[in-house]
C-alpha cells in the first residue's frame, strides 16, 4: 500500500479549503458557459477504472483500495466546432504544458519528472491549488489522442483520470476520471461537506473552456458532465 502522507500534513492541507471554496464561488457568479450536471447509480466492474500498465512503475500508485467512501466514475466533454487542431495536434499541445488549459489563477500543473515541453508514461507532476486538492500524480499511458493519469500517495483521491480527444463532424474533448477520496479525512470533505467536491468541479470544467480557446475553434453547446456512483467497490479492485 502506498506511504500516507501523516495526519498533521493531511489537516494542513484540509485547512486551506476555505479559499479554494471561496475562489470557486467568485468564479461561478461570472460564469456563463451552460453546465449540463447529472448523477446516478452506477454498478462494478462497468464503472471500474482500466488496468495499469505492466511498463509503468506501480510504486506509489493510489488505487482504489486504498482510499475511502464512494467510488465516483466522471466524465466531463465539450464539443468544438472549427477547431484548428487536429485530435492529434490538441492532445499534444496539452500535453506539452497542460498549465494551456488549466485555469492558471486556479490550478497549476508543476513537473516533477520527465523532460519539459513533452509527455511520456512515467512523468511525474504536481496539482497545485488552493483548496484540498494538490496532488502528484504519474504518466501511466500515452497514446497520440489521449494521456491517462494515476494519484500517488500523499493525492487526496485515489483512482486514475484519462484526457482524450476524437474527430468526425466535430472535435470532442473528454475528461474521464475513476477515483474516490484518498483516506475519510478526505470522504468527509469531498463526499459529505461537499466543499472540495465543487472545487475540482470547477477546475476540470474549466480546464474544458481552456482547451476550446487552445483549439482556435467554439464551444458547441454546454459542457456535459455525467456522474456514475458505486457506494461499496470491491476491496480487490
Amino acid at each position: 500500500m502506498p506511504r500516507r502522507p501523516t495526519f498533521a500534513r493531511r489537516w494542513a492541507t484540509a485547512a486551506r479549503w476555505p479559499a479554494g471554496v471561496a475562489l470557486t464561488s467568485w468564479r461561478y457568479m461570472w460564469r456563463t458557459t451552460p453546465l449540463y450536471r447529472s448523477e446516478i447509480e452506477g454498478s462494478w466492474p462497468d464503472d471500474a477504472p482500466p488496468e495499469l500498465p505492466d511498463d509503468v512503475s506501480h510504486d506509489e500508485v493510489q488505487r482504489v483500495p486504498h482510499g475511502a467512501g464512494r467510488f465516483f466514475h466522471r466524465r466531463y466533454t465539450v464539443r468544438i466546432d472549427d477547431s484548428q487542431l487536429s485530435p492529434e495536434e490538441l492532445i499534444s499541445s496539452v500535453a506539452a504544458d497542460p498549465d494551456q488549459a488549466a485555469p492558471r489563477e486556479f490550478a497549476t500543473f508543476k513537473k516533477v519528472r520527465g523532460q519539459e515541453g513533452v509527455m511520456a508514461a512515467g512523468d511525474e507532476y504536481v496539482v497545485r491549488m488552493p483548496g484540498p486538492w494538490d496532488g502528484p500524480v504519474r504518466v501511466v499511458e500515452r497514446t497520440p489522442t489521449s494521456f491517462r493519469l494515476a494519484t500517488l500517495a500523499g493525492h487526496l483521491e485515489a483512482g486514475q483520470i484519462r484526457f482524450s480527444a476524437t474527430a468526425s463532424d466535430r472535435t470532442e474533448f473528454t475528461i474521464e476520471s475513476w477515483a474516490r477520496s484518498g483516506d475519510r479525512l478526505s470522504d468527509l470533505l469531498y463526499d459529505r461537506l461537499r466543499m472540495s467536491k465543487e472545487v475540482q468541479f470547477h477546475m476540470w470544467t474549466s480546464f474544458l473552456e481552456g482547451v476550446v480557446k487552445l483549439s482556435g475553434g467554439r464551444r458547441d453547446g454546454g459542457l456535459a458532465i455525467v456522474t456514475r456512483r458505486v457506494e461499496d467497490p470491491p476491496d480487490d479492485a
